[in-house]
């Protein structure tokens, strides 16, 4: 039956641009109002750390449509278009130009913003932030001067930056606060790994230490580390994490817990609202607490699920969370969530980069991570699901059946 429904989604993004997908593949058939700041259409962003930062692919490579895509669906992308406002009891989005749009359902997929570095010289010209494909492109236009570099941030984005600049050939210099790249996220364990690694491609790693202030006189020259080290900088790029935007749905008195707070649903605390991306503090019912996922794998599965609960097709958000990551020649996937573990046990030849890491509490596994290892992913998720015991020899051993393994624990 036809319908006259309006339903908005604030954020031309992966997760928003998925929904509408979703809302026309379901058949719903009624007005959909997709609102993106950026002028271009939506795209996936993993790429504008690598293969689009190093030119390898295109910007086609990276859009989650064709161009066509939203003419042919009648999804109304309003870019460059900036939602300033949100009244719930209305059920109306007002745009920066004052225009005002009415919702039967409204779908959040606002992102997240780079966190911003708080020191003197922070704000010279040379300091970059990676967050958009304008970012990127400046970026790349930036790289092909091969500068020395300064990358802040030992984290997904500085690793993956720092790679991509020494690819282009660019002399590097990475500082991170933690005493390995990545630890927050891996341990000690895999950090070491990718330690050796950024090292053994050229990388200067000054672990352990922060940043007292940039330096420069019109733009940024150098970078003045708290343990009296000055490192030559022409670019600067900063990557210490990012901030869930959750100004409209703050303001508009939505519950803001890490993020907006969903449900397993991705519903708000208000039941025409919903979630998704990572701007979304989702109830994850195998881990019985809530999850902000910064993730692709997250705005990818959690639009269409949104979609369909704001059709009313009750649908459940609880996938194993996962992420990938490219580094030189270290290609890795990652499966789970480890909060809290007891051991990291390795299968394979981590020095050689062919290996699998789990995470292990309890003696359960609780997240794996398979490195140059494609075939395992089916037997890993097997493995996070059974939630039993596991016998440790046999899990590190590489001739064990992983999927015995996930089956049975022994």
């Amino acid at each position: 039956m036809p319908t006259s429904q309006t339903f908005v989604i604030v954020g031309a993004s992966l997760a928003g641009a998925k929904a509408a997908e979703t809302l026309r593949s379901e058949g719903f058939d009624g007005r959909i109002v997709l609102i993106g700041e950026e002028p271009v259409r939506p795209y996936e962003r993993p790429p504008l750390s690598k293969d689009y930062l190093r030119g390898e692919t295109g910007f086609d490579d990276a859009a989650v449509h064709p161009a066509a895509f939203y003419e042919q669906h009648t999804i109304e992308l309003r870019h460059p278009a900036l939602a300033t406002g949100l009244d719930i009891e209305e059920r109306q989005v007002t745009l920066s130009s004052g225009e005002r749009i009415g919702y039967d359902r409204l779908l959040l997929a606002t992102g997240s913003t780079p966190r911003r570095l708080s020191v003197p010289g922070a704000d010279l010209p040379g300091v970059r932030y990676l967050r958009t494909v304008a970012d990127s492109d400046a970026l790349r236009q930036a790289l092909a001067a091969t500068p020395q570099v300064v990358v802040i941030g030992g984290g997904w984005i500085g690793a993956e930056v720092a790679a991509s600049a020494r690819a282009l050939g660019a002399p590097v210099a990475l500082v991170e606060q933690a005493s390995l790249p990545l630890e927050r996220v891996l341990g000690p364990e895999v950090g070491t790994i990718y330690r050796d690694l950024h090292a053994g491609h050229g990388v200067d790693l000054h672990l352990g230490v922060g940043v007292e202030a940039i330096a420069g006189s019109g733009a940024a020259e150098a970078v003045r580390l708290t343990d009296g080290t000055t490192l030559p900088a022409q670019l600067v790029v900063v990557g210490i994490g990012i901030v869930p935007r959750v100004e409209l749905a703050l303001a508009a008195g939505l519950r803001i817990a890490d993020g907006v707070a969903v449900d397993e649903h991705l519903q708000t605390s208000d039941p025409n609202i919903f979630a998704a991306g990572d701007v979304a503090s989702a109830f994850h019912p195998r881990y019985g607490s809530p999850i902000r996922l910064e993730h692709w794998s997250a705005a990818l599965n959690q639009g269409p699920v949104a979609a369909r609960n704001m059709l009313g097709v009750t649908t459940v958000y609880d996938r194993t969370p996962y992420f990938f990551s490219d580094q030189y020649d270290l290609g890795m996937e990652y499966r789970g969530w480890a909060p809290v573990f007891d051991r990291v046990l390795f299968r394979g030849d981590p020095a050689g980069h062919e290996f699998i890491a789990f995470w292990l509490r309890d003696a359960r596994v609780v997240a794996a991570m398979n490195a140059n290892v494609w075939d395992a992913g089916d037997a890993i998720e097997a493995l996070l699901l059974a939630e039993h015991h596991v016998d440790a020899a046999r899990l590190a051993d590489p001739d064990a059946d992983l999927t015995e393994l996930a089956e049975s624990g022994r």
